[in-house]
């Protein structure tokens, strides 16, 4: 209600043509109302951010989603764009200019000051998905043969430049990373106090090209809301902060989502993405897919005689493979989580394979009994199987085990491979592991009847 009666008064103040009232009245707007106005209205884009301060145009652009920036920097004239752009913190700007594609980046990066297209150019010289991707080098740093009123008073002077003034970093004259302090150790100690009396050397830093997803790990372990970014060498190049790590673990979320789904990382919001690209994301994994279930046809050929033979057989074959594949999807999709907020690493796969072959045990089991129950209740009532009901409830049963068991093991140690191999875990969605043992699983179960029931039904 509150968005829609803000929309309202913005069309009625705009139609009057009533100018200073709608900047009085955009200026008594949260930041996030803004950019939901810009998302709900972007055609007026140019009328939203020509009455906001350009700072709080800045603020409402950055957390516009990649799509919508587009649309607001189409509406805009070219002055306002180069406003918007050379106030915009150097990592925001880098990580819209990095979408784009490289005709448009070249025209937007001319409108950049010389000083912010210096930065932007570096930054966008990291790969995409790394850590010098979305660092900023808005950041303050001191020396440790300064004292704390120094600091302060320095603080004071270029903090409101800085992305953070939380964390305060000590440098020496090469810019070699020292040491980290949070602010209120310098408020709390005697203004003449020196800051190299005040170091331990202990402080926790990211790589400049460390991946994107190690430092979303580092910052949860860390519990920290800025962390320095150094190269080779120690110098200090920039800092991360909580709130880029948080809009990146967003994104990693849901495009592991999307991938365990069986389908590749759209990239674009759903309703968004034009449909031939939403087909073209889709389709390659549902033709994997496919080729992947016809060879359950052939193992079903390569039992055709056994099948010809007992047919009852072929009433299972649904319950088998579905069984085997939802526990298997289960345990990818557990294992993938547990991999994804750092639960487990490489090293942990001989306990995952333990954890797991006692889960597929007890889990097949439990869905074995139950299968052998009803096959002799259903057998007692209405003589389905005939005279080998306890035979084939044998058979249903042990499957179950030995498939779910199978899906199990499948199903958690495919992510750890792929891992293993440097491709993403989430690629082994659970569309694929069920597929996977859906063809296996019926090599599982044909082999079992075949075992139980060679020379009584077979």
């Amino acid at each position: 209600m509150e968005n829609e009666a803000l929309q309202e008064k913005f069309e009625t103040l705009v139609a009057e043509q009533n100018l200073p009232e709608l900047k009085v009245y955009l200026d008594d707007q949260l930041i996030t109302d803004i950019a939901e106005l810009i998302h709900e209205l972007p055609e007026n884009a140019n009328v939203i951010m020509s009455q906001l301060s350009i700072s709080r145009a800045a603020a409402a652009f950055r957390i516009l989603e990649f799509h919508i920036q587009e649309e607001v920097i189409r509406e805009l004239p070219a002055g306002k764009v180069a406003e918007l752009l050379n106030e915009l913190p150097a990592d925001d700007r880098t990580a819209f200019l990095g979408e784009l594609h490289s005709d448009v980046l070249k025209e937007l990066l001319k409108l950049l000051d010389p000083e912010e297209r210096k930065i932007t150019l570096s930054l966008l010289g990291y790969p995409e998905t790394s850590v010098g991707r979305m660092m900023t080098p808005e950041y303050i740093a001191v020396r440790e043969e300064w004292s704390v009123k120094q600091v302060l008073r320095y603080i004071r002077e270029y903090g409101k430049d800085s992305e953070t003034i939380d964390v305060i970093y000590v440098i020496d004259e090469k810019g070699k990373l020292l040491d980290d302090f949070r602010i209120r150790e310098f408020l709390l100690v005697s203004p003449d106090t020196v800051v190299h009396t005040l170091m331990d050397d202990r402080f926790v830093a990211l790589h400049v090209n460390d991946d994107q997803e190690e430092a979303i790990q580092t910052f949860r372990m860390e519990n920290r809301v800025a962390l320095p970014v150094v190269d080779d060498t120690g110098i200090l190049l920039g800092i991360v902060t909580i709130d880029d790590i948080l809009w990146i673990a967003n994104e990693e979320h849901t495009e592991d989502i999307q991938r365990i789904g069986g389908t590749e990382a759209l990239d674009e919001p759903y309703l968004e993405i034009p449909l031939l690209k939403l087909v073209k994301k889709r389709i390659g994994w549902l033709i994997i897919l496919f080729l992947g279930e016809m060879l359950t046809a052939t193992a079903m050929k390569y039992y055709e005689h056994e099948i010809a033979q007992a047919v009852v057989l072929a009433l299972f074959v649904p319950l088998i493979i579905s069984s085997g594949g939802n526990s298997g999807s289960q345990a990818s999709t557990l294992i993938i989580q547990a991999m994804a907020v750092g639960e487990i690493t490489l090293s942990d796969w001989w306990r995952v394979m333990k954890r797991e072959i006692l889960s597929g045990l007890l889990l097949g089991g439990v869905l074995g009994l139950i299968g052998f129950m009803r096959i002799l209740l259903w057998n007692a009532v209405f003589f389905t199987y005939g005279e080998h009901g306890t035979l084939i409830g044998m058979t249903v049963g042990l499957s179950l085990v030995g498939v779910v068991l199978w899906g199990t093991l499948s199903g958690s140690m495919l992510p750890l491979l792929l891992k293993r191999l440097g491709a993403d875990p989430a690629t082994s969605s659970a569309p694929f592991v069920a597929t996977l043992v859906d063809v296996t699983g019926l090599l599982i179960y044909f082999s079992v009847a075949y075992t139980l029931m060679k020379g009584i039904m077979l």
